[in-house]
């Protein structure tokens, strides 16, 4: 029998307003929404996403566990989606923690603040972990096993990492560069590990309900549940990883385009099925790896290239990322609480991607998550910001950055 593993991703960043020049050195309110329009207000944005996506899905996703007794998936949900709800949409949370006390719910772990820390700090990495799992306990009162980097962002050495920190598993994208003539549908082992495994996207079928769903143009459409169906494997393939965002099911891909319905159905079938079944992260874990699969260079889920040029592909981009970090040991070292909570909330991968300047289909994709006119935007209110943190840190270290 072939396992269906479901795993679905939550995140909302803290969006930098339009944050000036101006105010550098007496205002440090970044995240403000007072200066930003509606399309970038963050409790704004929250709202309007839990109405269409979290509330619905989440009803959607306990409808089915109570009626599906053999269903179960996997979600994680960043630090700062946990803190906005708990600012301005406790009854979001509440319903997070209701499909987590089924027991047929894995959360899994990843960075507190959505970053990109494991390439520039490994010890702020392995805090935000830390504090990512300290929160999930305390809110869900559950412990991760599984784990995911930032953006699904992966190589070699975060394998050994997660294996060391006492992971059973780690997610990547089952890029075909990677895997040659491999399947992205068996469970796998990362090189120099003993105990953990490697669970691959099989990014194919996972778009194909992700981006696709309701695109008129594509020569596949309408996506019918028959014809999904049809697409899983029938040969002795173990598993087939649909990982997506949350935000797929009526935010990316509206209720109109009937993909709540579609997902009842394709559950049910799944779950009635005598060749498939559901498994979490976890529990596809504990099957047998068919082979070991090294990753050399780092891949993610994103755009074309699958690689980090989606937030480090050019000059502002990374600008912006090594002004942020070589900030660490003096922000660290102040032991101040809020310069080190905004320290961290720009390191939130989002500021970055917002800065992207790719054209075309993966251009468009970038600036329908910006909330800003243009790239460049982007960029100057968040160096605006790290400007005026250099002037906080004048203030407790009293020296020239």
């Amino acid at each position: 029998m072939k396992s269906v593993v479901l795993y679905l991703h939550v995140h909302q960043p803290y969006r930098i307003s339009p944050y000036s020049i101006f105010k550098a050195g007496y205002e440090h309110d970044y995240f403000s929404d007072e200066r930003a329009s509606d399309s970038a207000r963050n409790e704004v944005i929250l709202k309007k996403v839990a109405h269409k996506s979290y509330i619905p899905t989440n009803h959607m996703l306990m409808e089915l566990l109570e009626k599906h007794p053999d269903f179960r998936l996997s979600l994680s949900i960043t630090g700062t989606f946990i803190e906005q709800c708990e600012a301005w949409a406790p009854e979001v949370l509440k319903s997070f923690q209701d499909l987590v006390a089924t027991g047929r719910v894995e959360i899994v772990a990843e960075t507190y603040h959505h970053s990109l820390a494991f390439f520039y700090s490994r010890e702020e990495f392995e805090k935000q972990v830390k504090l990512h799992v300290d929160k999930i306990k305390e809110l869900f009162d559950v412990t991760p096993t599984a784990f995911r980097n930032t953006e699904l962002a992966y190589y070699d050495d975060i394998g050994v990492w997660a294996d060391k920190a006492g992971y059973k598993a780690v997610l990547a994208e089952g890029w075909d560069p990677v895997l040659g003539w491999r399947s992205p549908n068996y469970v796998y082992q990362p090189p120099h590990t003993k105990n953990i495994r490697l669970m691959l996207k099989n990014y194919r079928l996972s778009d194909d309900i992700a981006f696709r769903f309701s695109n008129h143009e594509w020569h596949e459409w309408p996506l019918t549940v028959d014809k999904y169906m049809s697409w899983l494997p029938v040969d002795e393939e173990q598993v087939v990883n649909l990982f997506m965002d949350y935000e797929t099911f009526g935010e990316h891909q509206w209720d109109s385009t009937g993909i709540f319905d579609f997902m009842r159905t394709f559950v049910e079938r799944i779950s009635t099925s005598k060749w498939y079944d559901f498994k979490t992260i976890t529990e596809a874990a504990a099957l047998e790896p068919r082979d070991v699969v090294s990753v050399p260079y780092t891949v993610t889920w994103a755009d074309t290239e699958r690689d980090l040029s989606a937030w480090l592909g050019n000059a502002m981009q990374q600008e912006a990322m090594r002004c942020l970090y070589e900030l660490e040991d003096v922000v660290i070292a102040s032991q101040d609480k809020q310069l080190i909570d905004d320290w961290r909330k720009l390191q939130t991968s989002d500021h970055s991607y917002y800065m992207c300047t790719k054209y075309f289909r993966d251009g468009d994709v970038h600036a329908y998550f910006s909330p800003y006119n243009s790239p460049y935007d982007a960029f100057l209110y968040f160096m605006n910001a790290i400007r005026d943190m250099r002037w906080r840190i004048l203030e407790h270290h009293k020296e020239v950055i």
